[in-house]
């Protein structure tokens, strides 16, 4: 008689176990009767977005913000002290003066900025970091307008390190029904009957070319893991709730139903182009996706990065090191002579046969009262994103 056996996961965490540092009934009763008594620093949006990925394994295998070690070998080898790859620091920067209210061995209360308490931190470890290396070796430029840049001068010069909790996980105040979190997208894959997932970033809303090397994609694995960024991003990219509409726009007509997914990733951007890509596809086999699309200039801004820096950077790594696979893919446009959406290793056109929109071109047309051509953006997003820009 044959057994039967229990579906498997379709791919292990980053490091071999999810991490859950989300506090029992138990554990957040304590916190809430030391609360008063604790000493606090308040995080800003980015801060909470990354207590929130550890909390929920997004991190994995972060139980914390980094110590010193773990810092220095991120920044400049992009791994972790144990060696394990990890391509962008996570840390909790405070003033001199919050630092020196505290010390090692200290239980600290986290609140946001509204300053609701919201988590603790048991600190091992309070360290000066030097900010120009990590903009220099993280985002490969010392310039100010960098917004990733930015925010690194921004923040105070000590770090704080250590593991911590989160005391419960809130719904997501705008889109709770796709608050899928890894523990859940991992059992929803297995429920599925998907053994290959590709995830698929995104800070914008889908246009054409999207849409075409999703479906390449999709073509050779199981399910498409359409993962929109909702955190923080610069404020002229396009509201979260304007590209959720469109998204579910796509999904409703344009994709199989059965075989696409959508979830909100509550990261903030951190515009960090080829190091951003390695830690997106991290975060993605975390959430259970076997493989990861990386596109032109992924996770890029201005000119900071050449245009396929972001996949070349993959090689960087043995094979298998970082344990999911990345799908990569050239720019694609559409080609006028083939009358399909195509790329340069399909089409035969010249430059002349080939609509080429970016998203920067989109929101100037969009703002002149202008909808984007079929050929870039499907026209009922088109109307979505005109009828958005106008309200």
């Amino acid at each position: 008689m044959s057994v039967a056996t229990k579906p498997q996961e379709t791919i292990a965490a980053h490091g071999g176990t999810l991490i859950n540092r989300l506090a029992t009934a138990e554990q957040k009763q304590e916190f809430l009767a030391q609360a008063d008594n604790l000493p606090r620093v308040t995080m800003d949006d980015r801060t909470f977005s990354d207590l929130a990925l550890i909390a929920i394994g997004g991190f994995s295998p972060l139980t914390g913000f980094m110590v010193e070690a773990d810092y220095l070998r991120v920044v400049h080898e992009m791994r972790l002290a144990n060696g394990l790859p990890w391509s962008v620091p996570i840390t909790l920067s405070v003033s001199e003066e919050v630092a020196n209210a505290l010390k090692v061995g200290d239980r600290v209360r986290l609140d946001d900025k509204s300053g609701r308490f919201v988590g603790v931190l048991d600190l091992t470890e309070k360290y000066h970091y030097d900010k120009l290396q990590e903009a220099l070796h993280v985002y490969r430029t010392n310039e100010e307008k960098h917004p990733g840049v930015a925010v690194v001068y921004a923040q105070g010069p000590v770090n704080l390190a250590g593991s911590v909790w989160m005391l419960e996980r809130d719904p997501h105040p705008l889109f709770p029904n796709y608050q899928i979190d890894p523990a859940d997208s991992r059992q929803m894959f297995i429920e599925k009957g998907w053994k290959t997932v590709v995830g698929f970033q995104t800070r914008n809303p889908i246009h054409r070319a999207h849409e075409y090397i999703q479906k390449c994609a999709l073509e050779t694995v199981d399910g498409l893991f359409l993962h929109p960024l909702v955190g923080a991003t610069k404020s002229d990219d396009i509201p979260a709730d304007v590209r959720m509409r469109c998204y579910e726009i796509m999904l409703d007509k344009y994709f199989p139903r059965d075989r696409v997914m959508m979830a909100i990733n509550p990261a903030a951007m951190r515009y960090a182009g080829p190091r951003e890509a390695i830690f997106h596809a991290l975060v993605r086999k975390n959430y259970g996706c076997t493989h990861f699309i990386v596109g032109r200039d992924h996770a890029g801004v201005g000119d900071y990065y050449g245009t396929y820096d972001a996949q070349e950077i993959f090689e960087e790594f043995e094979a298998g090191e970082l344990g999911i696979t990345p799908m990569k893919f050239e720019h694609a446009f559409y080609c006028t002579r083939t009358g399909t959406m195509a790329t340069s290793k399909t089409s035969p056109s010249t430059a002349e046969e080939r609509i080429h929109l970016s998203g920067t071109k989109v929101r100037e047309m969009l703002r002149r009262g202008e909808l984007p051509p079929p050929e870039f953006s499907r026209p009922e997003v088109a109307a979505e994103l005109a009828k958005a820009m106008h309200d």
